[in-house]
Formats: structure tokens, C-alpha cells, sequence
């Protein structure tokens, strides 16, 4: 079980986390136009999945851009950024930094997502910054549970984990 902090005071996890081997759990998220959207709609794809708590914050905007950036030179690789952010602020900010390389999906309405990857924090309802690749099969290929919630993720482990996975 990861240890994570969230302005060095520790929070609470809730679901399972995952682990490399582990079957990615299917779920059920919003699209930006308030479309229901799941694991399963990218059956085939290798699937890089960044975890934010809130993309109007300064670490969650630049993962968000740097993923951006980063998926145009990758094959066969969908990267999602997933958070709690209302689909409509979701849309407000990809339109602003004219993101169109990643989809961006909220689980604000049930925390679906978050129960089922482990990185729901149960004091502040907010998703812990996390790393998950996922391959065509739909393995765990690479988990990163960041631990201190405010700290970047290791970006270059989690390129390199998606243009691995088969």
C-alpha cells in the first residue's frame, strides 16, 4: 500500500491500488461533452493514464502539457489525463492551452475511476497524482503512486513504460 501525503500530512486511499501484472479494472468516466467513456473504449490501444487532483493547478497543468506534447510522438498510445474537475473546466483549460493530443476525463460524478485504480483520497475527494500504463491487453505495464501529492511524477519512467508495452 503506497504511502501518500498531501501537503505532507497523509492521506486515505480508498480501493485497491494496483500493481504491475494486475488486470486493469474497466470504468466509467465523463468525456468533455458529458459522453460516458470506459477502459474498454480503448480496447487495442496501449493506454498511458495521468492522474491529476485538479488541472487548474500549476504540477497538474504542466503534467497535463507535458503528456500533450509527448503523445504526438507516440504510436498506438492513447494518454488520458483523469481528474475530479467538472467536464466543463476540463474543456475550459484544454481549450486554453490548445491540448487536442490526450483526452481529458472527469470522474467527478461517481469516482468511479478513482475507487478502482486506488487513488481516490477519501479526506479531500480529490484523485492522488498518479502514473498507470496499461497495454493492449489491458495489463498493468507501469504504476506510479506519487507520494507526496504536490510533487511531479516521474515522467521519463512512464514515457519509456508506454513505448514498452505491446
Amino acid at each position: 500500500m503506497a504511502n501518500v501525503t498531501f501537503g505532507e500530512k497523509p492521506v486515505t486511499l480508498l480501493g485497491n491500488q494496483l500493481k504491475v501484472g494486475d488486470s486493469a479494472p474497466d470504468f466509467k468516466a465523463l468525456t468533455n461533452d458529458l459522453e460516458e467513456k470506459s477502459l474498454s473504449d480503448y480496447n487495442g490501444k496501449i493506454k498511458l493514464i495521468s492522474v491529476v487532483p485538479s488541472i487548474d493547478t500549476g504540477v497538474c497543468s504542466i503534467q497535463t502539457n507535458r503528456f500533450n506534447e509527448e503523445a504526438k510522438k507516440l504510436d498506438n498510445v492513447q494518454v488520458v489525463t483523469i481528474s475530479m474537475d467538472l467536464p466543463f473546466a476540463q474543456k475550459r483549460w484544454r481549450e486554453v492551452n490548445q491540448v487536442e493530443s490526450l483526452e481529458m476525463l472527469s470522474d467527478h460524478r461517481d469516482g468511479d475511476f478513482g475507487e478502482k485504480f486506488g487513488v481516490l483520497i477519501k479526506e479531500l475527494r480529490l484523485l492522488a497524482r498518479s502514473i498507470f500504463v496499461v497495454d493492449s491487453n489491458d495489463k498493468v505495464t507501469y504504476v506510479e503512486y506519487v507520494s507526496e501529492v504536490t510533487n511531479h511524477p516521474d515522467y521519463d519512467k512512464a514515457l519509456e513504460a508506454a513505448k514498452q508495452a505491446e
